[in-house]
């Protein structure tokens, strides 16, 4: 749990920097998906720190999945937009409400509620179908995303963004059933395709459209379905008698997390850049 939450610490703060380096980047030629823009971003420095941080937050998300639930990682994951709430508070001169701030302690608090009822990791054997499929999962969400982008701007930033959190929770499944360093192995493939597919859908939405819409799709998908995968295929449990803490307390984190999802929104570059020259 201590690595989980150093992950979310390292993403929200990687968050803040990217959707300010996203909105800095130079604009495309469309409104959809920006298969450049990764590229253009990477011209900004806060967007190649942001790069950093998430490199960080990912190495303490990997020991976290190879020893707890996933659907304990997925809820101190979205815990992440509190981390974004309050750097945001500081950096981009935005103010959190008494409710917000009541969001951040609600965070918090349904956290330890998942730390008390969260059971080990599951073990249960599965066969290739499932790391094929998630390989299937991964091209998926590319080619959902591809379509989205011929959306209108505003179904388009939360259906980007909720692409994105399937492509992040396709990463959180397979991490899992990684053994070894075998080439051949379809899930290190997933995991490869998966992140990037997530990091171009995510930049172009933060980019393009409403980052607080995006912000909330990403949390939405990268939270419910892979919690479900690792419940139904393999074999996470909570501690005996404390199954409705668990569901307590991962509905509560994700439900106030969206909550603070607007912190997820950048200014304008010019915006931007007085407010980190504070």
């Amino acid at each position: 749990m201590v690595c989980a939450l150093a992950s979310a610490l390292c993403f929200g703060a990687a968050s803040v920097l990217q959707a300010l380096g996203a909105r800095a980047a130079e604009p495309g030629t469309g409104g959809g998906v920006d298969v450049a823009l990764m590229w253009r971003a990477l011209r900004q420095w806060r967007y190649v720190a942001g790069l950093g941080m998430d490199g960080l937050g990912f190495l303490f998300q990997i020991v976290a999945l190879r020893t707890l639930p996933i659907y304990a990682v997925g809820a101190a994951l979205a815990a992440s937009l509190a981390v974004t709430a309050v750097i945001a508070s500081r950096v981009m001169g935005m103010r959190l409400s008494r409710i917000e701030w009541a969001a951040v302690a609600v965070v918090c608090l349904g956290l330890a509620m998942l730390a008390l009822a969260s059971g080990k990791e599951g073990h249960e054997e599965v066969g290739p179908a499932l790391e094929w499929g998630l390989l299937a999962a991964a091209f998926g969400v590319l080619l959902a995303g591809a379509a989205a982008g011929r959306l209108p701007a505003r179904p388009r930033a939360l259906t980007l963004g909720l692409a994105a959190g399937f492509g992040f929770g396709v990463v959180e499944v397979a991490v899992r059933l990684i053994d070894s360093t075998d080439l051949a192995d379809p899930a290190l493939y997933a995991v490869l395709l998966g992140s990037v597919a997530a990091y171009l859908l995510y930049t172009s939405a933060l980019h393009g459209g409403s980052v607080t819409t995006a912000t909330a799709g990403l949390v939405l998908g990268e939270t419910i379905g892979p919690a479900l995968a690792g419940i139904a295929w393999l074999g996470d449990r909570t501690r005996p008698g404390l199954g409705w803490l668990a569901l307590l307390g991962f509905a509560i984190a994700v439900t106030a997390s969206l909550t603070l999802a607007r912190f997820g929104e950048a200014p304008t570059p010019d915006r931007a850049g007085a407010d980190l020259g504070r």
